[in-house]
């Protein structure tokens, strides 16, 4: 081995062409909240319970998206509509409770693909947040279900 092999001196001019290489190149990193990073045309984001044009829950608790769901996020109890409950549910029977636990979802789609009301959508517009408590994690009817359309008069 020649002095400069021995010293090493090819493979610290290699290493610090490859720096120089790097160095040069776009960065990788986004200024988030500022930028977001774009995202795939089938991206699944936050579900949201969806309502009916009348603002009535599309959900009628079967149960078809619990049972889709290979992670078993979802847990749902149902419960029967009072009379004069019409115009909140859109039949008979309605979710009581509904939640997803978004520790354990893995956002596959299954449960919006199951769904034959259309009540469950994961959203392409929103990603789940950083959270420090694990009870925040898990999504009840508070957080999932659309909030109610206001029309403006004018």
């Amino acid at each position: 081995m020649s002095f400069s092999e021995k010293a090493y001196l090819p493979a610290i001019a290699q290493g610090l062409g490859i720096t120089l290489k790097h160095f040069f190149r776009k960065k990788a990193t986004v200024q988030y909240p500022e930028q977001t990073r774009e995202r795939s045309d089938v991206w699944r984001g936050l579900h949201v319970l969806k309502r009916d044009e009348n603002g009535a829950e599309r959900c009628t608790a079967c149960g078809l998206c619990a049972v889709a769901c290979p992670a078993e996020a979802i847990t749902m109890t149902a419960g029967e509509r009072k009379a004069g409950e019409e115009h909140l549910y859109r039949e008979e029977k309605y979710a009581v409770t509904y939640e997803v636990n978004m520790l354990r979802c893995i956002f596959c789609g299954l449960c919006e693909e199951a769904c034959p009301k259309a009540a469950i959508f994961l959203q392409d517009d929103k990603i789940a947040p950083a959270r420090y408590e694990r009870d925040e994690f898990i999504y009840g009817k508070d957080r999932l279900v659309e909030p109610l359309k206001t029309t403006e008069t004018k």
